[in-house]
């Protein structure tokens, strides 16, 4: 008998512990104060995640048992679904499928403790849609802090005033459910743009913060805006990043992207990379026919899944942070040597 208790008590003292572990048990609510996303104690937070590939090509990797293997093994903090609006197969064509399973992902992603931020994948204005899509999930999960919703994700072709009178109408639909959660809102150009969008940022709403999107092997003068963006205190969230070039193939740009990592940490701005899925290309984190239900085998990762695992579980040190460890070290030798004397 005794035996049993003991465990019944190790059982319950693991999950426990593991449920404190959970970033949304850690940071709960999360709300943007200035320039910065900010958590239930006030402090700064800086979530780090993986990017889901297009459902409609890639809806095998939407499931709880990979979210699960990325919160527990991976350590993401967040997973972005993207949901793709135009492509065959996508919301306007099967709306019904595509909410079933981008629920699917919120729900396991509630359930593992994770924030999930819910893309509308598209490049072009589909208001009424996109009202009826948000107002639709934010009445089923307003209550839940893991939400977070990006209504639009790489405008093309659209000026800055046409994003802002589509988001002012996909933000009031969401804020008649749900007044809290985060509304990551597109920026012109492929989502580059943040040097414009912070010139004449929305106002009148709470809890906004603007999409950054980067390819480091291509997008040098992002970095640009970005800095820009940043000293005009422009809330931003990167929600799709890469060491890739831009069309998501080609060389992988460690170099570059160490950098953006440690202008991201410096300014405590989020970033999730792209993208968990198969392909043949650089940016994708799974080779082809990789297992559907996550607990990959090093073969099954590429080179861009390896290094976005190690990013995930804080492997890779940045020049900032090396920075910081070598000051830290000169300062503990002066005191030692002081001391000594």
């Amino acid at each position: 008998m005794k035996r049993y208790l003991l465990v019944i008590l190790f059982v319950m003292a693991f999950k426990f512990g593991d449920v404190k572990s959970q970033p949304v048990h850690q940071h709960g609510q999360l709300r943007v104060e200035g320039a910065n996303i900010i958590d239930q104690h006030g402090q700064k937070v800086a979530l780090k995640g993986v990017s889901l590939g297009w459902y409609n090509w890639w809806p095998q990797y939407y499931n709880a048992s990979v979210i699960e293997h990325l919160s527990r093994k991976w350590k993401i903090s967040v997973i972005r679904a993207a949901m793709g609006v135009e492509p065959a197969g996508g919301y306007l064509e099967k709306p019904i499928k595509s909410k079933a399973l981008i629920k699917t992902v919120i729900d396991a992603a509630i359930d593992y403790g994770i924030y999930v931020i819910v893309d509308w994948h598209s490049h072009d204005i589909y208001t009424e849609q996109a009202e009826d899509f948000f107002s639709g999930i934010a009445q089923e999960y307003a209550s839940y802090p893991n939400l977070i919703y990006e209504i639009f994700n790489e405008p093309e072709d659209r000026t800055w005033e046409e994003i802002k009178d589509f988001s002012i109408r996909v933000i009031e639909a969401i804020r008649k459910y749900d007044e809290r959660n985060l509304i990551i809102v597109g920026t012109p150009n492929w989502s580059h743009d943040v040097d414009v969008v912070s010139k004449e940022p929305i106002e009148g709403y709470n809890n906004i913060v603007y999409s950054l999107h980067f390819y480091a092997a291509s997008h040098n003068y992002v970095r640009y805006k970005a800095e820009y963006a940043v000293r005009m205190l422009l809330p931003m969230f990167v929600t799709e990043c890469s060491p890739s070039e831009a069309d998501g193939d080609g060389k992988l740009d460690k170099k570059r992207f160490s950098d953006w990592l440690e202008f991201m940490e410096r300014n405590s701005i989020s970033f999730v990379m792209w993208g968990l899925y198969d392909k043949e290309e650089s940016s994708a984190m799974l080779s082809p026919g990789a297992d559907y239900d996550g607990g990959w085998s090093w073969s099954q990762l590429t080179k861009m899944g390896i290094y976005t695992r190690r990013i995930m579980r804080g492997n890779i040190v940045t020049p900032g942070t090396i920075t910081i460890v070598c000051t830290l070290l000169i300062a503990v030798i002066a005191f030692i040597s002081i001391w000594k004397k």
